[in-house]
């Protein structure tokens, strides 16, 4: 299939504005588009680095999805949440969301292909059948998944217009001064490490998190996180950025890692979405994990 996009903002490197303009479509999925060539401009092939000038129309040629060569493994799943269109599923801490290098299989899309067969939507190709969103490997908590493509381009426009929200708990390291605040500062990937995002003001995208405290330890916070945005890293980069990288995060803070931890202490708590066929909201919230009820406990008697 074919679809147009008419540019209205000009000086945007092309893979940014058609991730943006198109959140259905993963920033992967896009640049691979313009390495084979499907994206066009003014007639001719255009590649990521280039930027249209307003008044342009981008023609992007999406190939059917391929037939899905990978695996489906009866992986136990939590789930939260299940109906035709969507899937919400409680992600334990340590799963990948789908495969990549180094992770073929034991993925979050290895157990929902054995869960849900041939309903997945094909939007975001052979590797990430369903996935609208995702949450890293050591973060836990809901994830949803779509069954069909008109749910997922519903809820990938939820996520742009933030009608889909995300609420996150986590212990971070230190003592935040006030009792909630905001974190509204661009991200985009950091210049030396291409595995990391940073704040900055060059080639990134706006990004805001607001957040509240739960509770005080000492030298530590229990902090409720909520997304305005979906970045990469997001919170964890935000956290870091004020001072307060999260516990457990050997990337974003402190490389000696906290006694008991593995990975950061991170968990998506709550979901909010409008379901795309009734239009009704829909709040899911998951418990927290024992590693997080455990590490609470443990800086309440230190």
């Amino acid at each position: 299939m074919t679809a147009t996009l008419t540019v209205t903002d000009a000086g945007e490197r092309v893979d940014a504005l058609i991730a943006a303009k198109m959140p259905e479509l993963s920033r992967s999925f896009v640049q691979r588009l313009l390495e084979e060539g499907r994206v066009t401009c003014r007639g001719r092939a255009v590649k990521k680095s280039f930027r249209p000038e307003t008044g342009d129309e981008l023609t992007l040629e999406i190939p059917k999805p391929e037939r899905l060569e990978v695996a489906a493994e009866e992986i136990p799943l939590d789930i939260a949440y299940e109906d035709a269109d969507v899937i919400v599923v409680n992600k334990p801490k340590g799963m990948v969301v789908h495969p990549a290098p180094g992770h073929a299989d034991g993925t979050l899309v290895n157990a929902l292909m054995a869960h849900c067969g041939s309903e997945l939507s094909g939007i975001n190709g052979v590797l990430r059948p369903g996935i609208v969103h995702r949450i890293d490997k050591d973060t836990s908590g809901l994830i949803i998944a779509a069954k069909n493509d008109a749910a997922h381009r519903l809820l990938a426009a939820q996520l742009k217009d933030h009608t889909l929200s995300r609420t996150y708990e986590a212990v971070v390291i230190g003592n935040l001064r006030e009792d909630s605040g905001t974190v509204d500062a661009p991200i985009g990937r950091h210049p030396t490490d291409r595995k990391k995002q940073c704040v900055t003001d060059k080639n990134s995208r706006p990004a805001v998190t607001h957040w509240r405290v739960l509770e005080r330890f000492n030298g530590f916070t229990h902090v409720e996180c909520s997304l305005e945005t979906g970045r990469t890293h997001q919170i964890r980069v935000h956290m870091a950025h004020i001072g307060h990288p999260i516990l457990g995060d050997a990337v974003y803070g402190p490389k000696k890692p906290y006694p008991g931890t593995d990975g950061q202490c991170l968990h998506a708590r709550t979901l909010r979405f409008i379901h795309p066929s009734t239009g009704e909201q829909v709040t899911v919230t998951s418990e927290l994990p024992e590693y997080f009820i455990e590490l609470l406990n443990k800086l309440s008697r230190s």
